[in-house]
């Protein structure tokens, strides 16, 4: 079975390393406090795009041979994907083509578009999407950057989990947000190759858990995409997935997953407890400690994976309005 393993780790650190920011990671008082352990905070909301995803793609890119550069890239995403080629492919004075569906959030998109990437809008799901990448593919001959399923790209997300085992050495729990399963996959695959006593725990949210659903069937299956206040965690794990459904398998200890109050919770206490701005997706972590669904029992390290949320919906997540719209 092919995988990424810590060595393919470290050398992409070592390709792109001056592509990206080296985000902190911060010891957050009131989880601490709160739940009797060293809680941390990988500020990855900070990266340069606003999100981890930024790693992958700049690994990806970088991985690239001169035909494919001189083609284009084409990618689907559910947005911060996107925005990470984007950037990484301007960076290289290449095209980039993203296909979204009608789900992704207009800022999200609009983002995209500023950074000079054309935009494909297929469908009602990233699996529409992604049948607009692969006519790209034949058709003009763009080389695809996979969101998730992708050695690069998984290479680039581990890079991650090699910094936190630097900031945090004795760290006992990593929760990581889980979708299509790169980021979860090259984090469990960096804190495992460190710090093998280390468990890794995936949160995703309850509607429309592609990798939870996947994980239970024992095989790839597709799930209905629904809104969520984690949009970025939205997508399938693709029918055909080679690396992060079995990486994900066989490195996570548990995947734990979350209603939608309890991500605006973990949203709400990240901006009044911690001062961050993170959008759904990267409020998981927070959201599942403070709904007693993760346990610490040592140093944690929760990571903060994007600040890509409309600030319209975050101010009515502030004001307490938001689930209440999306009830009516």
């Amino acid at each position: 079975m092919q995988t990424v393993s810590l060595h393919d780790i470290e050398a992409a650190r070592r390709r792109f390393a001056e592509r990206i920011v080296a985000t902190p990671t911060v010891p957050s008082a009131s989880l601490s406090e709160r739940f009797g352990v060293p809680v941390h905070l990988k500020l990855e909301q900070r990266q340069t795009t606003g999100s981890f995803k930024l790693r992958g793609a700049s690994s990806a890119v970088a991985s690239l041979n001169a035909d494919d550069k001189a083609r284009g890239v084409v990618a689907a995403s559910t947005g911060n994907h996107g925005r990470a080629l984007a950037h990484a492919a301007r960076l290289e004075g290449i095209r980039a083509v993203i296909c979204m569906s009608r789900l992704v959030p207009a800022n999200k998109v609009e983002e995209i578009r500023r950074l000079g990437a054309e935009i494909r809008i297929v469908g009602s799901s990233q699996d529409d999407a992604q049948v607009e990448v692969d006519r790209l593919v034949v058709q003009e001959g763009l080389a695809m950057v996979p969101p998730f399923d992708d050695p690069a790209v998984i290479a680039g997300q581990g890079t991650l989990g090699l910094e936190i085992i630097e900031a945090v050495p004795d760290v006992a729990t990593v929760l990581v947000p889980l979708s299509g399963g790169g980021l979860a996959a090259g984090v469990a695959a960096a804190v495992r190759g460190l710090k093998p006593s280390a468990k890794i725990i995936g949160i995703s949210m309850e509607r429309g858990a592609a990798m939870k659903a996947s994980l239970d069937a024992g095989r790839p299956v597709q799930v209905e995409e629904m809104p969520t206040l984690a949009d970025s965690l939205g997508g399938g794990v693709g029918l055909d997935n080679r690396l992060s459904f079995a990486m994900c398998r066989d490195l996570l200890d548990d995947v734990v997953l979350l209603s939608e109050a309890e991500i605006a919770a973990g949203i709400v206490h990240a901006y009044e407890q911690e001062r961050e701005i993170v959008e759904g997706a990267g409020a998981v972590g927070i959201a599942a400690l403070l709904a007693g669904k993760v346990r610490p029992a040592g140093p944690t390290v929760l990571i903060l994976s994007g600040r890509n949320i409309d600030m319209g919906l975050h101010r009515s997540i502030l004001c307490g309005t938001a689930e209440a719209e999306r009830a009516a």
